[in-house]
């Protein structure tokens, strides 16, 4: 009995190891000793942030434009303090403050769109299936908070509806803020007033900013653009994903959340520099991934 406890316990513990702090696996090969080794001595770093960070966010005026605001959120937001920051620098707190019951009322009032709703629901399961809190079997399944945000947000903005890619966006934010209304505020800065038009049905903004980054990529780094051009490959099929998903599934979660602390607070160029650095760092350009299609 007791080597049958040992066993089970070291599997449970096995288990938890694989699994990272916002519930993704680990990948085969994963080298834990060196994560470890480095997590050891990046938590000093760490540490010493968070307390600069508590001390900024007792001032009234924490959050406003400085570049000693700037230079803090470059280095990044600790985790206990993103939700909180991210609501102030995106305006989001201030829309949730002026629309007191708002969420809840274009949730659960109203005739609902149909199309939109079959589409969300289809794409819950979709969503992060490496991810144990995205489970319909996990104890503590983020599912309906996805569908509670996504249809609402839906609704919200009809011009825009629902978007395949939305959902992956919308689950990070539900991973950060542990809250459906803060994360559908969030989603509204971003797609709102944020982000130029990249859900809408047109994607004008989208189609425009990848223009925009393949002239960057020409100017900054010829040798990808020449690459890019003696293959033929459409700028198209290499970046939609990152502008639509803003790196998710592309880069690390944290690398990905970094970036949108500088997205919440200097807004949609940091995608183009994010864009250019991805360029040059990674070896793959992730041709051949599905195409995202839309609901309206």
């Amino acid at each position: 009995i007791a080597k049958a406890c040992l066993r089970e316990s070291y599997f449970a513990v096995s288990y938890v190891h694989r699994i990272d702090a916002y519930g993704f696996e680990r990948p085969e090969g994963f080298d834990y000793t060196f994560y470890e080794d480095f997590h050891s001595r990046y938590l000093v770093v760490l540490t010493r942030r968070a307390i600069k960070w508590s001390k900024l966010l007792q001032t009234s005026a924490a959050v406003e434009k400085s570049m000693k605001v700037k230079r803090y959120i470059r280095k990044g937001i600790p985790n206990e303090h993103r939700c909180h920051v991210w609501m102030l620098i995106s305006g989001a707190q201030a829309r949730l403050e002026k629309n007191p019951g708002y969420y809840h009322n274009v949730l659960v009032e109203g005739k609902k769109n149909a199309k939109l709703v079959d589409a969300v629901i289809t794409d819950l399961n979709r969503t992060f299936p490496d991810n144990v809190k995205f489970r319909k079997d996990s104890s503590q399944c983020l599912q309906p908070m996805l569908h509670n945000v996504l249809v609402a947000y839906g609704h919200h903005n009809s011009s825009v509806g629902y978007c395949q890619g939305m959902n992956f966006v919308t689950g990070y934010l539900i991973l950060v803020t542990k809250d459906e209304e803060k994360a559908f505020w969030l989603l509204d800065a971003l797609l709102g007033h944020i982000l130029p038009d990249y859900y809408s049905s047109a994607m004008t903004g989208l189609k425009v900013d990848q223009e925009v980054l393949g002239d960057f990529v020409k100017l900054k780094i010829p040798a990808v653009a020449d690459l890019m051009e003696k293959l033929g490959v459409m700028w198209t099929l290499v970046v939609s994903r990152w502008f639509i998903c803003l790196f998710i599934d592309i880069l690390p979660v944290e690398t990905v959340l970094r970036i949108w602390d500088c997205l919440f607070y200097e807004g949609s160029k940091i995608i183009f520099s994010s864009s250019l650095n991805t360029n040059k760092t990674v070896p793959s350009f992730h041709i051949g991934r599905p195409k995202l299609s839309r609901c309206v």
